[in-house]
């Protein structure tokens, strides 16, 4: 049952509500416009404040879907979190849009949404502080993912290695921003 569950929420999470709303609506492929991102933030520059939120809606539902399923499948709390990140991987590497997808945060708050609601709540908390303090949605990105592994460490230890690989990868995501970050380049709201 593990493996069928991963193997949707890959699928599930291959459908890149950008991409797809970008091609309703006529607007631009997002990797290819803005900062080459298929996300939420992305759409928001290129497409405005309705696409944007209609893509975080999409990006969200797909990591917490799966989980939630899995959940009402009887999985364990480890298994939940495997198949959240499998949701993820299938956003940052979509089978249905050449494997070139967003940088998973959106789907990760889902994801955790699903597993433990008080992490997502930190995260949430910890991006938009960052993102009001220096109006960088990566740099939220990056400070917000991390912080929700001690608390899974103390609350919910079963989730913290797939949250961990979930982070790294999150952040291996967002190399480019990190150089830019570093050399003064990043993009700003």
């Amino acid at each position: 049952m593990s493996w069928l569950l991963a193997t949707l929420a890959y699928l599930l999470g291959s459908l890149s509500f950008a991409i797809l709303l970008s091609r309703l609506t006529g607007n631009p492929d997002p990797r290819m416009s803005g900062s080459g991102n298929a996300g939420a933030t992305n759409m928001l520059r290129l497409a405005g404040k309705k696409l944007a939120v209609l893509t975080l809606f999409g990006d969200v539902c797909k990591g917490l879907l799966p989980v939630l399923i899995a959940d009402l499948a009887g999985l364990s709390l480890q298994q939940q979190a495997w198949i959240g990140v499998c949701a993820v991987l299938g956003h940052l590497f979509p089978l249905y849009f050449r494997f070139r997808g967003g940088k998973g945060v959106a789907t990760a708050a889902g994801m955790l949404l699903g597993i433990y609601p008080p992490a997502a709540l930190l995260a949430i908390a910890a991006w938009l502080l960052t993102f009001y303090l220096t109006r960088t949605s990566s740099l939220a990105a990056l400070i917000a993912t991390p912080m929700t592994l001690p608390l899974l460490a103390w609350q919910e230890p079963a989730a913290l290695l797939p949250m961990s690989v979930l982070t790294l990868l999150i952040v291996w995501r967002h190399r480019g921003n990190l150089r830019d970050l570093f050399a003064g380049r990043e993009r700003h709201f």
